[in-house]
């Protein structure tokens, strides 16, 4: 008898999976039979510059971005965009050998679109001292010599960010816009490197 399905060879099965999509474990079984699905995906976060950012070096790789700046008088916004599947933190460093900096403070954040939690945004945690998303530019500078950023510090923690999609998805990060100020020179300095590092990690209060 010739089969229903010519042409018919085999049957194929295949299951995508997408890292934000489902929590980091998940588990499935039946009560009637012995099979027992269990899947785990790793705990993900990705960091990196919304596009448009001009005038300076950006290299961005997995959970790190990097920016280099002229030794000069500068004063800048850097979106960051944050996508994770888990709580994260970020912290930071700037290596220099003369330009100081003046300010790095948090002056604006928010979700891209409807992949990204609420909670992102209203339970984002930033140090007070780098807090300024209430008086925005015209907050007073830090004074940063009781700092020292060559070593990582802690920028900001949060919850998990992404809903859903991928690494790449438009509606699914956390942008939080920092403003970065370079004290002036009396004489142009050395490059200022800028390291932006995020990891997974509980918020930290």
């Amino acid at each position: 008898m010739p089969s229903r399905w010519p042409g018919l060879k085999c049957c194929v099965l295949t299951l995508i999976g997408v890292v934000f999509l489902i929590p980091p474990s998940a588990e499935t079984q039946t009560n009637r039979g012995s099979v027992t699905l269990t899947g785990t995906v790793s705990e993900s976060v990705a960091l990196s510059v919304a596009p448009g950012l001009a005038a300076i070096d950006v290299v961005s790789s997995g959970n790190t971005v990097r920016l280099t700046l002229p030794g000069t008088d500068v004063e800048l916004r850097v979106p960051l965009m944050v996508r994770s599947n888990t709580s994260f933190k970020i912290s930071a460093n700037v290596e220099t050998t003369t330009t100081q900096l003046a300010q790095l403070s948090v002056i604006e954040v928010r979700a891209t679109g409807r992949m990204a939690s609420p909670q992102a945004v209203n339970e984002l945690n930033v140090p007070q001292q780098f807090d300024r998303r209430r008086g925005g530019d015209n907050a007073p500078a830090m004074d940063f010599s009781a700092i020292n950023v060559s070593q990582p510090f802690l920028l900001v923690s949060g919850p998990r960010v992404s809903l859903g999609g991928t690494l790449d998805s438009p509606q699914n990060a956390l942008e939080i816009t920092l403003l970065i100020r370079l004290k002036p020179q009396p004489v142009p300095g050395s490059p200022v490197h800028l390291t932006f590092v995020a990891t997974a990690g509980p918020p930290t209060q």
